[in-house]
């Protein structure tokens, strides 16, 4: 793989409902874990990350019977890899793939939106003999902002902006200067996450 490529462009940032879309073909190899992988100048796919799981489907390169199963997708120092197999390949996996060829991007709708409802997880400390009593509590005040319902708003905003947003202030592994992409439910305060979202709260339906 050429160890120069560039950041991948995630298109999901702008538009989480966005499920088709095309790209450029960067590279297509095979690991040192043995999976092959293809990069993408741009990508709808949501790589593994936060808590949340990736996103699956296929991608297709254009004018060609190439069509790449998505299994799993990761992301390393902003490259994202696309890891999967070859549909049907009879040894096809072997082929050299032009860099700069059209592919397209299909992401399985079923899976992004069963992601994109609750999937994160917090750590905490509560006491053993309140640990039921809390749990019902937090159940009870989830399931009630999701029948309140509330628009999801999603922004890339400068840092001092981001903080006001949410609440004052920014986790550690926020550099100051940088942009960080925000989640705002309804009125509660945002918080910064790179996952995709519901439209509304009251898509979540339900927690327990």
């Amino acid at each position: 793989m050429n160890t120069e490529v560039i950041p991948t462009k995630l298109d999901y940032y702008d538009n989480m409902l966005k499920l088709q879309s095309t790209s450029k073909l960067i590279s297509y190899f095979k690991g040192d874990d043995g999976r092959r992988a293809l990069i993408l100048e741009s990508t709808i796919f949501h790589p593994q990350g936060g808590g949340q799981p990736s996103d699956t489907g296929f991608i297709i390169v254009a004018d060609s019977d190439f069509k790449f199963i998505v299994h799993d997708v990761r992301s390393k120092d902003g490259i994202v890899f696309h890891y999967g197999v070859v549909e049907n390949s009879g040894g096809e996996f072997e082929m050299e793939l032009e860099k700069g060829k059209e592919v397209r991007l299909w992401v399985d709708e079923s899976r992004r939106k069963l992601n994109s409802r609750p999937y994160v997880e917090y750590k905490g400390s509560v006491p053993q003999n309140e640990l039921q009593s809390k749990t019902k509590e937090l159940e009870l005040e989830a399931n009630a902002l999701i029948s309140r319902g509330g628009k999801v708003m999603v922004a890339v905003l400068p840092y001092e902006e981001a903080s006001m947003l949410c609440g004052g202030c920014l986790p550690h592994y926020i550099p100051q200067g940088s942009t960080p992409r925000i989640v705002k439910l309804g009125d509660n305060p945002g918080c910064p996450c790179g996952g995709t979202h519901v439209s509304d709260i009251s898509e979540i339906i339900s927690m327990k």
